[in-house]
């Protein structure tokens, strides 16, 4: 949907997993194989998957400045609940929190939650306000003040509403 590029880092797996989920059409990547397969999802796992991914959503949101879509459990409480290691590199010593197992996508997407806060990225992955979208984008303006996830779509319509409501 966007024309944005990638995140920086692990933050990919975040957007991804946020943009599973079309809120225009209700589509929704993780009802099929195919579309659980990147995550490393089941149909068992499925139901956890989507409260972390509606949690993402809410923080993403609360990123761009903007009240949560709907209530959901706070992100905090379910990466609480990740295992994670520190992980020291023999060559140069650097540091970083890794997944005790790669399975689970709870712990993948604290790790890259950790990494993007120590990268200091975190903030600037960020939810579309457009209540019909809620994309995930990575806001690289320079002011970190981006509010849609596509300027020809999302920031286009938006424009053209409030230039329509003030010539009523």
């Amino acid at each position: 949907m966007s024309e944005r590029s990638a995140p920086p880092g692990a933050l990919a797996l975040v957007q991804d997993l946020v943009n599973t989920l079309d809120l225009g059409t209700g589509g929704d990547a993780l009802d099929s194989a195919e579309g659980r397969a990147p995550f490393g999802l089941t149909e068992d796992t499925v139901g956890p998957a989507r409260e972390l991914r509606e949690s993402l959503r809410a923080t993403l949101l609360a990123h761009a400045g903007h009240p949560p879509h709907r209530a959901v459990t706070p992100l905090g409480a379910l990466l609480a609940r990740a295992p994670l290691v520190v992980t020291v590199d023999d060559t140069d010593g650097s540091a970083a929190l890794a997944p005790v197992d790669e399975g689970p996508l709870l712990s993948r997407v604290a790790a890259a939650v950790a990494e993007a806060v120590t990268a200091g990225t975190w903030q600037r992955l960020k939810a579309c306000e457009a209540a019909d979208c809620h994309w995930a984008y990575y806001d690289r303006s320079p002011a970190g003040r981006g509010r849609w996830c596509s300027m020809q779509l999302c920031g286009a319509r938006a424009k053209m509403r409030r230039y329509r409501a003030k010539g009523a």
